[in-house]
């Protein structure tokens, strides 16, 4: 499966800090694809608040909980009033999946154009 990232052998990626993810070997590489842009990996408050969190509950956002609704609170408080719903995906994947089919909703069309 990794044949569509590497033409040959394939990245063996075994820690990572800051915008750098480091192979086996001890290369490093800078990481431009896996969700550290605003962060990077490794960050002692991304850490501490995580730890924090999954001390008290470690869990998807399919359940209800207050913090989820403080959140999109304090989100939305930053947008104009027209921008007041917030969705709650666990993957890029899938915010792309709910981006689509709200578009597709909203202008009643099908055509997409995507760059590769």
């Amino acid at each position: 499966s990794c044949k569509v990232f590497y033409a040959k052998d394939p990245l063996k990626i075994v820690h990572a800090q800051g915008q750098y993810m480091f192979d086996e070997k001890g290369e490093k590489y800078l990481d431009c694809i896996n969700n550290v842009a605003h962060v990077g990996h490794s960050h002692p408050y991304v850490i501490k608040a995580a730890t924090k969190q999954m001390e008290l509950l470690n869990t998807n956002s399919r359940f209800l909980h207050d913090n989820l609704v403080q959140y999109a609170q304090r989100l939305t408080a930053t947008l104009p009033e027209k921008l007041s719903v917030c969705y709650f995906v666990n993957s890029g994947s899938e915010a792309n999946d709910l981006a689509l089919r709200l578009a597709r909703q909203y202008r009643g069309h099908q055509d997409v154009i995507t760059l590769e």
